[in-house]
């Protein structure tokens, strides 16, 4: 099936969303004054994957390795630009006051980065119009044709890989150590901007090339995970809001006692 699309300039997707931004990104979207979160999950991962297990291998290679007491795991840490309502940079106009210097994912935006993701335009915030035939031709049979969207989503899948290093040695420094469990929630970090600052610039800059293998809890919001989890020798945590947590957890499921 072919997919076409063209923006109307609606304005609907630059509203009260999670931005995922890699570290050079981020460290421009917080001097200019934005939030930038870090959305963490772990992976269990006792055994290296099989190389056909391309799902697996693509978590892989955008995490880092950590453990959670006996149990190893990969981490998974997506920095992300927060905002509720409208955008920052979105002007009355609807168009976008730091256009040329837009993230990536924005550019991209609505093919999706994921190679797991199916682009399906009705769970799309455009309007009909936008995917209307005489608009320039998007998709077809499943793959980007727009070349330079194809050529964005193939650089942006490389940084991703890139940055994991990075973003390991930035949560070490800011002290962030828990994750969901992946296919759970996430664990929401919100570190002021001047430390989130400083310590993705320390991150980016290091030439290190030893990583310790670190160690993290993995959080769930349902009592049944925490107790399997502790079963096999993880650290398991079972979050329960207080009134001034280290952390927030944004559960895919409900909570259970």
């Amino acid at each position: 099936m072919d997919i076409n699309f063209e923006c109307t300039m609606c304005g609907k997707c630059c509203h009260d969303l999670k931005l995922p931004l890699s570290v050079d990104e981020a460290l421009v979207w917080l001097e200019r004054g934005g939030d930038v979160q870090f959305l963490c999950e772990a992976v269990p991962w006792p055994d290296e994957p099989s190389a056909d297990n391309l799902q697996a291998q693509h978590k892989r290679r955008r995490s880092f390795a950590a453990s959670s007491g006996e149990l190893p795991v990969r981490v998974v840490v997506v920095l992300a630009a927060s905002f509720e309502g409208a955008c920052p940079h979105l002007q009355a106009n609807m168009s976008c006051g730091v256009y040329e210097q837009r993230p990536t994912v924005c550019r991209i935006y609505p093919a999706e980065i994921n190679p797991f993701n199916e682009l399906k335009p009705e769970q799309k915030e455009c309007p009909p119009e936008a995917w209307a035939s005489d608009k320039p031709l998007l998709m077809s049979a499943q793959r980007v044709v727009d070349p330079e969207t194809f050529a964005l989503i193939a650089r942006s899948r490389a940084t991703d890989v890139s940055d994991a290093p990075a973003k390991a040695r930035a949560c070490a420094d800011l002290d962030i150590d828990a994750a969901a469990l992946a296919n759970e929630g996430l664990v929401v970090y919100s570190p002021p901007g001047d430390l989130a600052i400083a310590a993705l610039k320390r991150a980016r800059e290091s030439r290190d090339a030893s990583e310790d293998v670190l160690q993290w809890k993995v959080v769930s919001n349902r009592r049944e995970t925490v107790d399997t989890l502790t079963s096999i020798g993880a650290t398991g945590v079972h979050y329960v809001k207080t009134d001034a947590p280290a952390f927030d957890y944004l559960g895919f499921f409900p909570a259970s006692a």
